[in-house]
């Protein structure tokens, strides 16, 4: 994942406008008062989250929640895989954004994240992903250049796409300069694409009612699911 690079994640992100993503969150969820975030990064979302619910945040990349836990005291943070983690206690609201949900990799590995994301939602209670690019959008000749530029830190970090088979590949190689000198580093990504009828038939296996809407807040829009009692 992002483990050479968590510290500079959120200047590469800076773009992202999370107080406007964070108020679509809000007006879908109701009037919840738990709320879970898997695959939550530097914990940019929960900052602005827990002004109105009590929050716990989960991530596979135990670097990324360094940078997490100095941001959010007091909240807990966990390290898991999306696929396979059991808290042992359910929540009003259950996200997974940034097209986290891409990760898992294979059909058995996104119907196994929804499984995981419905079990540790209350009954009556809400799901919200967002997805990553599906099949018929996914570019595997587009390259792409994010720079910051900031003045005790510049970074140009240039990526290559692929495709093999049902999963995008993204080879991103970083050049970082700060006061410290300048450094290299190289990452690996392997993101699934799915249609919308996988997203939703994984949600329905899960026992989520699930719609997707579209969103200004969030180009790629939002998977919405409530839990049904069964």
């Amino acid at each position: 994942m992002f483990t050479q690079t968590a510290r500079f994640y959120d200047a590469l992100y800076s773009f992202k406008n999370y107080r406007k993503e964070c108020d679509a969150i809000l007006a879908i969820a109701g009037q919840g008062q738990t709320l879970l975030d898997v695959a939550c990064g530097t914990g940019k979302h929960l900052e602005l989250l827990r002004e109105r619910f009590e929050c716990e945040g989960l991530d596979l990349d135990a670097k990324l929640l360094e940078v997490a836990r100095e941001r959010l005291p007091g909240t807990p943070l966990h390290v898991g895989d999306m696929t396979d983690f059991d808290l042992g206690k359910q929540f009003d609201v259950v996200t997974c954004l940034f097209s986290a949900i891409g990760y898992a990799t294979t059909p058995q590995q996104l119907q196994a994240a929804a499984n995981c994301l419905a079990k540790h939602t209350s009954p009556g209670g809400i799901v919200i992903v967002e997805p990553w690019l599906g099949p018929d959008v996914w570019n595997p000749t587009h390259l792409h250049m994010l720079t910051v530029d900031e003045p005790d830190l510049k970074i140009a970090r240039m990526s290559v796409p692929g495709v093999e088979g049902r999963i995008s590949t993204i080879r991103f190689e970083y050049l970082i300069s700060s006061p410290d000198g300048i450094e290299r580093a190289s990452e690996e990504h392997r993101l699934g694409l799915y249609t919308r009828e996988e997203y939703l038939a994984a949600f329905s296996a899960a026992g989520l009612s699930g719609e997707f809407v579209e969103s200004e807040a969030f180009g790629r829009g939002l998977y919405v699911g409530r839990r049904i009692d069964r």
